[in-house]
């Protein structure tokens, strides 16, 4: 038989496996720009998503904390140094104040360790232009920021009893830098699980921003109150009324009235953006944790706001916060996908 006979019969053996390979992955759709598009947003990977999980979980205890140290106004507790503890690395005979904020320091420390793993993790795992690339690197840069600006309330001594009216802006500064990192992290997770990105679609993006934005006021207004109620903590519930009332009364005592008005109005409209949003699940773990939420709130009030009471009305705010990210991320994410399927 000659050379030419048994090509032949060779390419007639491997035609029906060609006719297979091209039925499973059709050359046309393998360049065709939307499969490659819809596969890279399929792909996770599962050790990366399970340690950004658990770098969200680490965060939301550091923020516990950072609120510990302010209703117990121990942020003087190492003095007005920074990075140092009352000028040293590890501070001698610490009071209670400086082991409280010291712990803070050092959690935050290992945070920054956490993130830059992340951040290199998901350069390493993941294909240029994948949203989880995108999510871990505003997470670096948001935790940097919150570095910084955790070291600005030090330094200018905007914590323990200062009761000037600036401390308020830097407390709602750091609190929004806050909310914006937990949210990076929460999509960085969620990306890097191998869910779809975010694309910002008219009337889906403006209420996912009318409600991200709303959870957010309410969340500086409840940080000034919360402030309120530790630099001028009341005896009673008519006392505190009183306090509000008074016509020399504190910028924060005149504040603290307007954070239960706007989480009556944050409440209804959540309840709304719930009731309308594709992702069912996410929708009933909202509503749950915003009466959650709202009874913690009530009780604060009642009891005078107890340090562990504030404690857990944060860490309810805070879920509040991450369910909501990944309602807007799922919203958005299916109707993505609902308009390239109609495509």
């Amino acid at each position: 038989m000659s050379v030419f006979a048994h090509l032949e019969v060779m390419l007639q053996k491997q035609q029906p496996v060609a006719k297979v390979a091209s039925d499973r992955v059709p050359v046309k759709s393998f360049f065709d720009g939307n499969t490659m598009k819809s596969s890279m947003e399929k792909f996770g990977n599962p050790r990366f998503a399970r340690f950004a999980w658990a770098v969200l979980a680490y965060n939301i205890t550091v923020v516990l904390w950072g609120a510990f140290v302010r209703a117990t106004g121990s942020g003087a507790g190492c003095g007005n140094h920074w990075p140092l503890c009352n000028g040293t690395v590890t501070p001698h005979s610490p009071t209670l104040a400086t082991v409280i904020e010291f712990t803070h320091r050092a959690t935050s420390g290992i945070d920054l360790l956490l993130v830059a793993i992340l951040v290199v993790w998901a350069f390493r795992v993941f294909a240029p232009r994948h949203p989880a690339r995108l999510g871990a690197g505003l997470s670096g840069v948001f935790l940097i920021t919150e570095a910084l600006l955790g070291a600005a309330l030090v330094l200018l001594e905007h914590v323990a009893k200062n009761a000037s009216g600036a401390r308020g802006y830097s407390l709602s500064t750091h609190l929004i830098n806050t909310l914006t990192l937990l949210a990076c992290l929460t999509l960085t997770a969620w990306w890097g699980s191998g869910h779809p990105p975010v694309r910002l679609h008219k009337r889906g993006a403006w209420m996912a921003a009318v409600s991200l934005g709303l959870v957010m006021l309410m969340g500086v207004t409840g940080a000034i109150a919360a402030l309120g109620d530790t630099l001028f903590p009341a005896a009673s519930l008519s006392a505190g009324f009183a306090q509000d009332l008074a016509t020399d009364a504190n910028v924060f005592l005149r504040l603290r009235v307007i954070h239960p008005m706007l989480a009556a109005i944050a409440a209804g409209w959540l309840i709304f953006y719930a009731t309308i949003a594709a992702n069912r699940r996410f929708a009933k773990i909202l509503g749950g944790i915003l009466a959650a939420q709202l009874t913690a709130g009530v009780m604060n009030l009642l009891l005078l706001a107890p340090v562990w009471l504030q404690i857990t009305h944060l860490l309810l705010a805070d879920l509040l916060w991450i369910t909501l990210v990944l309602l807007c991320a799922t919203t958005l994410g299916e109707e993505s996908s609902a308009r390239r399927s109609a495509t």
